[in-house]
């Protein structure tokens, strides 16, 4: 793993305890990933989506047995995250999603179908999204990526943006 990955995994596990301390139910929305486990390895039970398209097949996060419902970048790659946004049971959710850098166009692999960010968040959109489907947001806070020393306007431009939103939300209504 990369040094900006293992960072932004370090900063995400730190959000995750300070809000959710485990041991906790988690269902986890991807497949196992770097993340989750380690997030296993810090007392918390995780489980994970299969790989399922979360866009048409919701059954996943219609389990009652779940505390936490935990979606790091995934959102930025459903064509309709509302969907599942509005079918989670569980109570609570960590969510995190990029933000759309004003300079730079949004992330799109022509070699993948499955690694495209079809949408790139600004703050007030995200929040607008959690709110429509029954999340209160109770803490926030915005990330500018690891600082990897490049030349240029752009890599200047990223050291100093923000480029990751995390949320811990509450469900409020069922």
């Amino acid at each position: 793993m990369d040094k900006a990955t293992s960072w932004r995994h370090k900063k995400t596990l730190q959000f995750l305890i300070n809000h959710c301390p485990p041991p906790m139910q988690i269902l986890d929305l991807g497949v196992v990933n770097d993340l989750s486990e380690l997030m296993s390895s810090n007392g918390y039970n995780v489980s994970n989506t299969k790989g399922e398209n979360l866009d048409l097949n919701q059954t996943s996060v219609l389990r009652t047995d779940i505390e936490l419902v935990t979606a790091f970048e995934i959102f930025e790659h459903m064509l309709a995250p509302f969907n599942i946004l509005n079918a989670i049971k569980a109570k609570k959710m960590i969510a995190s999603v990029p933000l759309k850098l004003w300079f730079s166009n949004a992330y799109w692999n022509d070699n993948d179908d499955r690694d495209k960010h079809y949408h790139e968040f600004e703050v007030k959109q995200f929040n607008f999204l959690l709110e429509k489907t029954g999340w209160k947001i109770i803490n926030s806070q915005k990330w500018t990526p690891y600082k990897k020393i490049s030349l240029g306007i752009r890599p200047l431009l990223r050291m100093v943006t923000n480029r990751y939103y995390i949320v811990y939300c509450e469900k409020i209504n069922y």
